[in-house]
């Protein structure tokens, strides 16, 4: 995920908080109830279900403490009321509050594994999708990443900007499917254009050797999704003579273009090849150019975008809603996107979701 923006966690983190002071609440108006009802309701018997409730979401030492005092009230209760059954239910608190203490005991540890998985797969994200240049050459491009599941780190969806010979030569792309396997293949194809991108002179050169590259690693990594493996790509390349840009569309949705304050779709004036299909369709690669002056904006994005849906199922009017928008920064416009996102489909993202905000500086200062 982008550094700058993560998933909202304020509201969830104080519900969290003061979720971990509920044993303790259950303590107290337990022990308030057994000291101030009569004896024939014992309240007393539901004293265990404190340190049960602390295992949850309490370390070990306080879990037992906790179970310590629902014990001492116990005994307390004892001197108030006679035949209370104290010794069964002092049998019950000492019994629940020792596997308490273990459950407790497991689930730490099942957290530090997991904290330590995430770690791993945050640096994977880091190799895989690097935080890009607030600024390459005449250009400034901010990115965006939102993973569909809340706990995810990467996906199939990827993005690279690279300031080469050529120009700035970005990419954008979706893999087809989720897991390890659209990840590796997302890998492979970054990788590759980290490469290709100072090589080549033309994009399709470029072009060629992601589809070598993606190929490769199918062929290296067979499932039975093989047949079906696939990654749509968009490549821009942004000469330093500036006045045009130049695009390379493989099956990937068009990118919009504010040029002198008009929003435009550029689609493709002939379709190109998704990659690991060019076998099966052809290789054969079109490169469209269109004006770019300096202060237009582009912005390029994958499917999660267009099709995320509201609560009615319809699609989120993603050139409707650049039209609305004022000029401003990429930055600015991609937390507004995120915003209007989230309050759009109801905090419900169904897809990865990756975009680029690049736009043409004014000054070359």
């Amino acid at each position: 995920m982008s550094g700058w923006l993560r998933r909202r966690r304020a509201p969830y983190g104080t519900r969290w908080q003061a979720a971990r002071l509920s044993p303790v609440i259950l303590t107290v108006v337990v022990a308030g109830l057994a000291f101030s009802t009569p004896k024939e309701i014992a309240f007393s018997r539901l004293l265990p279900a404190a340190p049960a409730l602390a295992a949850a979401m309490w370390p070990v030492l306080p879990t037992i403490i906790l179970g310590m005092f629902c014990l001492l009230v116990m005994i307390g209760l004892s001197f108030v009321y006679t035949d209370l059954g104290t010794a069964y239910t002092g049998a019950a608190i000492v019994a629940v509050t020792a596997a308490a203490a273990y459950a407790s005991h497991v689930r730490l540890q099942r957290e530090e594994a997991l904290f330590h998985i995430r770690l791993v797969a945050d640096t994977a994200q880091k190799v895989l999708l690097r935080p890009l240049p607030r600024r390459i050459a005449h250009v400034e491009i901010e990115s965006l990443y939102l993973a569909a599941q809340e706990q995810a780190r990467i996906g199939g969806d990827f993005y690279e900007a690279a300031d080469t010979p050529y120009g700035v030569r970005l990419l954008i792309g979706d893999v087809r499917g989720k897991g390890l396997t659209a990840v590796g293949a997302a890998a492979a194809v970054i990788s590759c254009f980290r490469e290709a991108a100072f090589d080549e002179p033309d994009l399709r050169g470029i072009v060629r050797r992601l589809e070598i590259s993606i190929a490769r690693h199918s062929a290296a990594f067979p499932g039975l999704d093989l047949p079906e493996r696939f990654a749509t790509a968009l490549l821009i390349e942004i000469p330093s003579n500036r006045g045009h840009v130049k695009l390379l569309n493989c099956g990937h949705p068009p990118p919009l273009l504010v040029h002198r304050g008009e929003t435009r779709v550029l689609n493709p004036t002939a379709a190109s090849p998704p990659l690991n299909l060019a076998t099966l369709i052809g290789a054969h690669y079109w490169v469209d150019t269109v004006a770019f002056a300096p202060g237009d904006q582009l912005l390029l994005y994958t499917d999660g975008i267009t099709e995320t849906r509201d609560r009615t199922g319809e699609f989120f009017p993603l050139p409707d809603w650049m039209r609305r928008q004022d000029p401003m920064p990429p930055r600015e416009l991609l937390e507004r996107l995120h915003h209007d996102l989230r309050h759009f489909s109801g905090d419900r993202l169904d897809d990865d979701i990756a975009a680029l905000a690049v736009r043409s500086r004014t000054t070359l200062l």
